[in-house]
């Protein structure tokens, strides 16, 4: 890792934009040199084709900090997905983050680490560690940026949808090396899922799967990413989206998650809608799946994510 991505991100704060960066948005290394966990200490190259990263030369995340009038002193982190092999960034990164900009939203895009990535020694836990060392670090610099540590949520398309749900039903912290954000939990208020993969094992979209675990995983492993078995008490109240036509990642997977979040308990919102396919997006989807970001910003208020309008109190 490049030492000088860390301290510039660490002492500067916000606005600063990384040189050889493409997006005037400042760039969040996620690790100090030389603590990364399940890295063999290898220096990458980022490969990046037609808005696609394969490989991550350093895991960060991208800021979209809100204007202080508007600021509702929440943030999300956003998961960008491409199914474990690549990150589509923009679609399921950046143009969310904007959009939730607009709401008064503080937004990260988190670039993660892929299994496929040669640094990696354990491939399958390189995506939650970068996730959750992610939310620890906007929950420890909360104060600092005009966000409530409570009011930090998660959201993710397709296999991003799968990771954001991992920080949402797995307990166990794979992101402690020994710094002032070991202490800090890594579990989200909320979490929004579009178009999600949730399980390794009914329903499952092979490709994901195959990607994060392998050719040939082991029942231990499937069972433990399979987040429809892993739901809890503790997992946070959801936002779900899907189409009922998707034939990439099947709707099935939304609904046994609705199912699993109810059974443990939790507050949960599902939305199937007739058609998108596997492709729905913050605009221009068919018919009514086009409703789904002002159902998902009322939702948002309704739980006192957002500034609250008319005669109801902040």
């Amino acid at each position: 890792m490049k030492k000088i991505d860390w301290l510039f991100g660490i002492l500067l704060g916000i606005g600063f934009t990384l040189p050889g960066r493409s997006m005037a948005q400042e760039f969040i290394p996620l690790w100090p040199e030389g603590s990364m966990p399940n890295s063999k200490g290898m220096q990458l190259e980022r490969i990046e084709e037609r808005e696609r990263v394969t490989q991550m030369d350093v895991p960060g995340m991208y800021s979209f900090f809100t204007s202080k009038d508007e600021n509702a002193e929440s943030a999300v982190l956003i998961f960008p997905g491409g199914g474990y092999h690549h990150l589509t960034y923009n679609s399921s990164g950046i143009q969310l983050a904007k959009w939730l900009n607009t709401l008064g939203v503080n937004a990260f895009v988190v670039m993660y680490r892929l299994p496929s990535s040669p640094d990696l020694v354990q491939p399958h836990l390189g995506p939650l560690q970068d996730a959750q060392r992610a939310i620890k670090i906007v929950r420890g610099k909360a104060g600092k940026w005009g966000i409530h540590p409570e009011k930090i949520g998660v959201m993710g398309c397709s296999a991003g949808g799968h990771l954001a749900a991992n920080l949402c039903t797995i307990g166990d912290d794979y992101a402690n090396i020994g710094d002032a954000f070991d202490t800090l939990s890594f579990r989200p208020a909320f979490q929004i899922l579009i178009s999600p993969v949730i399980s390794m094992m009914e329903h499952v979209h092979t490709g994901s799967r195959a990607a994060l675990l392998g050719d040939q995983p082991g029942e231990e492993q499937i069972l433990y990413f399979s987040n429809e078995f892993n739901a809890s008490p503790n997992s946070p109240i959801a936002f779900l989206v899907h189409a009922d036509n998707d034939t990439g990642v099947s709707p099935l997977n939304s609904v046994r998650y609705y199912l699993a979040l109810k059974e443990a308990g939790v507050e949960a919102s599902l939305h199937i809608f007739p058609h998108g396919k596997h492709s729905i997006a913050l605009r221009n989807n068919p018919g009514s799946t086009n409703l789904w970001t002002h159902i998902c910003e009322a939702w948002l208020r309704e739980y006192g994510f957002l500034k609250q309008t008319g005669t109801l109190k902040n």
